[in-house]
């Protein structure tokens, strides 16, 4: 398997396509086992590489608890192992969070940036997902949805077949049942989330930088975006029609995350 030993554990990796050089940080329980149809739109146009985060996927489940600092720790050690001194970055919710404290943290390894349906922390902190575990399951199960899209209703979900599949995906996939290892490094993960705050930092970002919000996002709701983009010097702040998938649900918005994190240098080399 393709792992490498850094930051004291051992992170499984996979490179996926060519072009400019990519960093994919993905979100909140994500393994790249589940992701394949999210990165095959960054592998047609760039040289991705993708890693399962500390606790999850075939990445070591180390004790916790974990920081977000961590988590950049982490992915500044996996560029140093794969030899990569700097790289465009694009994360997706928990993934966003990682990439901005990354992006802080080593301002001059991020060439682009691009920040997808996330949150900064404190004041404008994404929902707190950890506390679904604490509510009844019939009321999780209607929470659930609405902090997709706060539009997902069951009477809206009737009738818009393609919404109602994606919400029974993403249910399915978190009813699954789990082993206990697995349910640790989740549950820690979104500890470590819980206490982002990025606000005071962001302005040490440097490179062009795409803040990307969903209209009816119920997890990181698009004043949180807002935020992002007024701390972040000159980044660009667009809003989707869609919720936390909206990357599924707007047709232009791939399109505009590709094209952003692609400008300038689009097939040159690294």
């Amino acid at each position: 398997m393709p792992t490498v030993a850094a930051n004291g554990i051992e992170i499984y990796h996979e490179l996926h396509g060519e072009g400019p050089r990519l960093l994919f940080v993905n979100g909140s329980g994500a393994t790249l086992e589940q992701t394949g149809m999210m990165l095959a739109p960054y592998a047609q146009r760039f040289e991705v590489l993708a890693f399962d985060q500390r606790g999850l996927g075939r990445t070591s489940i180390p004790a916790g608890p974990y920081e977000m600092a961590d988590y950049a720790a982490d992915a500044a050690a996996l560029l140093d192992a794969v030899g990569w001194d700097s790289c465009r970055v694009t994360g997706t919710s928990f993934g966003g969070m990682v990439a901005q404290e990354f992006a802080v943290t080593f301002p001059d390894r991020v060439e682009r940036l691009a920040l997808v349906c996330t949150s900064p922390g404190g004041d404008f902190a994404s929902y707190p997902l950890h506390t679904l575990a604490d509510l009844p399951p019939e009321e999780a199960a209607k929470v659930a949805p609405q902090l997709l899209d706060t539009r997902f209703t069951p009477e809206w979900l009737a009738t818009h077949d393609d919404d109602r599949a994606v919400a029974e995906m993403v249910g399915a996939m978190r009813g699954a049942e789990k082993p206990d290892a697995v349910r640790r490094g989740e549950l820690a993960q979104l500890d470590a989330r819980s206490r982002l705050d990025v606000l005071d930092r962001l302005h040490h970002i440097t490179c062009p930088t795409l803040v990307a919000s969903g209209r009816f996002d119920g997890i990181a709701p698009p004043r949180n975006g807002e935020e992002i983009a007024v701390r972040v010097p000159g980044a660009d702040l667009r809003l989707y029609e869609g919720g936390h998938l909206f990357m599924m649900q707007d047709p232009q918005a791939m399109p505009d995350i590709l094209d952003f994190l692609a400008a300038d240098n689009e097939g040159e080399g690294p």
